[in-house]
């Protein structure tokens, strides 16, 4: 990878931070396009790889982020190919963060001072829309593997069943992500 590639990385995932608007996992759909369609960078094994390996360790979810920095780190190989996959985290994981967290704080000390503004209550009310737009695609995209209705109808009944569960009752999610996950150690999903 050339300097211009780092920079482009680390330009496209700042863009990300600011379309992130229901956390970093709604760009998923995005950063696949760049980083398994476009440029070639990841296999569609490790993509999903750095994603399930995120969610199911401790900590905030964002870490998928630092992970697919990693793996692709880790592709430009050599012998320094551990100081990539460091600097691939780093350089994902810090573009992600930044500008989304410096606007989120500025914008929200603003928002609070005018809350009473007709633009403000406007604004909150029609980004719910867009985030249930965008954690809908991730969804989409990964289940996409699923292509085989004979084969795979569990996974996309607990997918509708979840959807619905989630839309007409206040069910937390974590009880939603539990049995989810009892149904795929049972190996019935």
């Amino acid at each position: 990878m050339s300097l211009m590639d780092w920079v482009n990385v680390c330009l496209h995932f700042m863009m990300l931070s600011m379309l992130a608007v229901g956390g970093a996992i709604a760009t998923i759909p995005e950063m696949h396009r760049y980083l398994v369609t476009q440029q070639g960078w990841l296999s569609e094994s490790a993509f999903n790889s750095s994603i399930t390996l995120a969610q199911a360790a401790p900590g905030p979810n964002v870490l998928f982020v630092a992970l697919m920095g990693w793996n692709f780190g880790l592709g430009v190989g050599g012998p320094w190919a551990l100081g990539w996959a460091v600097m691939g985290a780093c350089v994902c994981l810090t573009s992600v963060l930044l500008p989304s967290s410096i606007t989120t704080f500025l914008i929200t000390r603003w928002a609070h001072r005018n809350r009473d503004l007709r633009a403000v209550r406007a604004f909150k009310a029609g980004m719910a829309p867009l985030v249930i737009a965008l954690m809908m695609s991730t969804g989409w995209l990964m289940n996409s593997h699923h292509d085989n209705l004979e084969r795979d109808w569990p996974v996309w009944l607990v997918t509708f069943i979840t959807a619905l569960v989630v839309w007409r009752t206040r069910v937390h999610l974590l009880w939603l992500l539990a049995i989810g996950a009892g149904l795929g150690v049972m190996g019935w999903v």
